[in-house]
């Protein structure tokens, strides 16, 4: 199997940690497993170094994989032992770059010599199904990028590929779950400490230019997938969702309002929690004035986060109802030693279940959890309904393509061409 290689360089490792499937060029057409496997059982760890391989060598695995896997091999975690990419002297570079022992173009020859442990995938969507059936058949763990597949149909396939009790098991990079300021704030939400939440603001508003979506794979729905909700608000959307617990039910709407692309370029969207907790989903990429936000109101005090592409213990502010008590403020204010949420951070997590063999966060149906909502939003933009979490299974057009095959949505034939006036509404 081959995996694609990026072809920008000229974004920040800040930016790709959140908008990392951007700085890959889509080469999917070659990137195809040669060969079926035989399923491997995953070779115990026993106290030693875990075998780590990285596929796809563009911004995000040069910029955030390799330095977290990097910081667990000089702890004697972790040994990188191989590098995969469709491109031969990229992967030589990364190898290079990286002391990276044994790069490879092919991942079929890559698992079967090298054995990983581990496996971090960091290429298009589109090739995310198959290269983590591919490693977890060798017996791999997967550590595989945002967003985890193009549709909740794919993800059930990669799920059904998993190993019985004690793994091994495929996580999504969801970083912004990970670190001191979010394990706080759950907890605290979690014990009611602040009282039930109640109101809730979810905010991924960026800004994307004519000239990003002139980049030929951007903007269509078979190589990102979706548009800013499946890309980009993904990250706030799990974040809020694992801080608020299950939601119930979706009511959305979405537009093309600037941009030329099958997608949308903006969404909205109302959420009911199981809780009775009621949130405002916003993601855009029309927004000069980018930010990332998330906001809770609870019974005795409000809990906000305000960033960009990642965020520390001082990018929250906890603002009390004015009879709450002095004691019960400074607890809630106190979010320990500082722990910025990062790749480093969740591998760090994800390194400790495998030694234990316990199924990692952001795996199965924790990991599944912030597709399906995004699913339901798309779902419920395009037919004008409310959809209930559980809803959309097999026999169901959304669960296999976001579209949905709407019309004015789905890709276009050239019977049935889309205007930009069918989806701007």
């Amino acid at each position: 199997m081959r995996t694609a290689r990026d072809a920008t360089t000229s974004k920040t490792t800040e930016h790709t940690e959140h908008d990392e499937h951007e700085d890959i060029a889509h080469e999917s057409t070659e990137c195809r497993s040669s060969a079926p496997y035989e399923r491997r059982a995953a070779v115990p760890l026993d106290g030693r170094r875990i075998k780590a391989a990285v596929i796809g060598t563009g911004a995000i695995a040069s910029g955030s994989h390799l330095p977290a896997l990097a910081a667990l091999a000089a702890e004697g975690e972790v040994e990188i032992v191989a590098a995969v990419d469709i491109d031969a002297d990229a992967v030589g570079r990364f190898c290079a770059d990286g002391g990276v022992p044994h790069g490879y173009t092919d991942l079929d020859r890559m698992l079967a010599e090298q054995r990983p442990d581990l496996v971090s995938i960091c290429t298009p969507p589109t090739l995310h199904r198959e290269q983590t059936v591919a490693a977890l058949r060798a017996g791999a763990w997967v550590w595989c990028e945002k967003p985890p597949v193009p549709s909740l149909a794919d993800f059930d396939a990669v799920e059904a590929q998993e190993g019985a009790d004690g793994g091994p098991y495929a996580s999504i990079v969801f970083q912004h779950r990970f670190g001191s300021g979010a394990r706080h704030v759950r907890r605290l939400i979690a014990d009611r400490a602040m009282g039930r939440p109640l109101v809730a603001h979810c905010q991924t508003t960026w800004y994307r230019d004519t000239a990003y979506y002139a980049v030929p794979w951007r903007g269509k729905w078979e190589t990102e997938g979706g548009g800013p909700a499946m890309g980009h608000g993904i990250h706030q959307m799990d974040l809020l969702l694992d801080l608020l617990g299950p939601w119930s039910e979706v009511r959305a709407m979405a537009g093309r309002l600037v941009h030329d692309v099958q997608t949308e370029d903006v969404s909205t969207a109302l959420v009911r929690f199981e809780s009775g907790a009621l949130a405002t989903v916003v993601n855009s990429v029309l927004s000069p004035d980018e930010v990332s936000r998330i906001r809770i109101d609870c019974e005795r005090a409000t809990v906000e986060l305000t960033h960009l592409y990642g965020h520390s213990n001082d990018n929250w502010r906890i603002t009390p109802a004015p009879d709450a008590r002095s004691e019960d403020v400074a607890a809630w204010r106190d979010f320990g030693a500082d722990v910025p949420s990062s790749h480093l951070a969740q591998l760090r997590d994800l390194v400790g279940s495998m030694r234990a063999g316990e199924r990692p966060r952001s795996s199965g149906a924790d990991g599944r959890t912030s597709l399906e909502l995004i699913t339901a939003l798309y779902k419920s933009a395009f037919t004008d309904t409310t959809v209930r979490a559980d809803e959309i299974g097999p026999g169901d057009p959304y669960y296999t393509a976001l579209h949905g095959g709407a019309p004015g949505w789905a890709p276009a034939t050239p019977a049935t061409p889309a205007t930009h006036e069918e989806v701007s509404a």
